[in-house]
């Protein structure tokens, strides 16, 4: 199969941009099916944007009832730990040799 360079038009910026046979060769070697819909520079700014929205949750700690903030939504039902806590527990889950 042979590919040529083609002229798509960006969805965010409207510019136009060159989809090239290589690129095309490389979609076509990982099946994928649809073609980009962005140029280069708009999906690098997408993809910045994505790594930088963070979720911070204030909660309590399950352990010792101190207020914290996690890096994520907790569920109901499972502990959460507040940075030092969940540093002790993970410190005291291996086994001593007494216990061993």
């Amino acid at each position: 199969m042979e590919f040529q360079d083609r002229v798509l038009t960006c969805e965010d910026c409207g510019k136009e941009f060159t989809f090239t046979a290589g690129e095309q060769l490389f979609f076509h070697d990982k099946n994928f099916t649809n073609d980009p819909k962005r140029c280069k520079q708009c999906k690098a700014k997408r993809n910045t944007n994505r790594r930088s929205v963070r979720t911070e949750t204030r909660t309590n700690c399950s352990a010792c009832g101190n207020e914290t903030t996690v890096p994520f939504k907790p569920t109901q039902g499972r502990p959460v730990l507040c940075r030092s806590c969940f540093q002790n527990q993970q410190g005291g889950s291996e086994l001593s040799p007494q216990q061993a």
